[in-house]
């Protein structure tokens, strides 16, 4: 198995504390955390390590494990991929990334790092507007 690292847009949760309060909700009653996509990743398996980023407000802002992934069948008979999530968010250093459809693979070597404690509170301190025209500004 190999680390393999998938980039999604977070549609619907604006924050990571937004994410995390519906994941929990998903968790308290009783469902597994999977995302479901049309498309399925054709590079050779998921190994540990891998993670799934997602996007909010423009900016890579935290990772997931993606433990497995399942074929789906969804009402319309149509066969899907599902990415089993770790239940653990990971916040990462943001990274600016702009709007697309689907998922992209993300090479291990444009990963963001994970950020500490201390960095990711200063990073939700940061109002998502003034972090975009920050780093429009090349200052973050």
């Amino acid at each position: 198995m190999s680390t393999v690292h998938i980039l999604k847009l977070c549609v619907g949760r604006d924050s990571v504390e937004a994410l995390a309060d519906w994941q929990k909700q998903r968790l308290a009653a009783g469902d597994a955390l999977i995302h479901t996509t049309r498309q399925t990743p054709r590079r050779d398996g998921f190994g540990e390590g891998s993670s799934l980023y997602w996007v909010m407000g423009g900016f890579v802002r935290v990772r997931q494990g993606i433990v497995t992934l399942h074929e789906i069948r969804g009402a319309d008979g149509i066969m899907r991929c599902g990415f089993e999530l770790d239940p653990q968010l990971v916040p990462t250093e943001p990274v600016p990334r702009r709007a697309f459809q689907g998922w992209r693979y993300l090479a291990e070597s444009e990963a963001p790092r994970d950020l500490n404690a201390k960095a990711a509170a200063e990073e939700g301190a940061m109002p998502p507007e003034m972090r975009a025209a920050l780093a429009e500004l090349a200052l973050i």
